[in-house]
Formats: C-alpha cells, sequence, structure tokens
C-alpha cells in the first residue's frame, strides 16, 4: 500500500525510479512506494530533474512545489509536494494505477 504522510511543508511520497525506460509513467505501486519510469539515465542528476518535471506536469503544479527530500543519488526517493492535498493527489495518481 502506498505511503502518502502529510505534515506543514506539504505531503510527502515515497517512489521508486526506474531511469532509462522507454517512456515516462507511473507503473503501479511497489511495496509502499509508487513505482515511475522515466527516460532519463541517473547522470548528473538528469533522472532527478526529470522526476521532478513529470510529477509537476502531471498534478499540473509548478515545478517548483515538487522537491527530492531524500535519495537524491538513489532509485529510492521520497518527493515533498507542496500545495496538494493527500486526496487529491490519490484522485490523480489513480487514473494511472
Amino acid at each position: 500500500m502506498l505511503e502518502l504522510r502529510e505534515n506543514e511543508a506539504g505531503l510527502l511520497v515515497k517512489i521508486k525510479v526506474q531511469p532509462k525506460a522507454s517512456k515516462n509513467e507511473i507503473k503501479g505501486v511497489q511495496g509502499d512506494a509508487l513505482k515511475v519510469r522515466l527516460t532519463s539515465p541517473p547522470v548528473d542528476g538528469a533522472a532527478n530533474l526529470a522526476c521532478q518535471n513529470f510529477f509537476a506536469e502531471l498534478l499540473d503544479i509548478p515545478k517548483s512545489h515538487v522537491k527530492i527530500t531524500t535519495g537524491l543519488t538513489s532509485r529510492n526517493k521520497t518527493l515533498l509536494i507542496e500545495g496538494l492535498s493527500r486526496v487529491v493527489f490519490m484522485n490523480i495518481i489513480n487514473q494511472y494505477l
């Protein structure tokens, strides 16, 4: 089951990133994390930037509202999404699960 936590800064979401995929997409839930496939390679922060851009576009929020709080050099990351509630996030994400 996907783990989501809300705090005063925003919504914290665990994700597992698969870089160098054929397309950018959400591939379901793996353990307590959202599995995300990205076309960018994990070189010089390209996959991190692609991840932030992907979620900003998907959720229709500014790129500055999506931050990687943990896992900058790992496939397992935690995103901080500002200005979005758990309910709105899940309504959007459920379309892709």
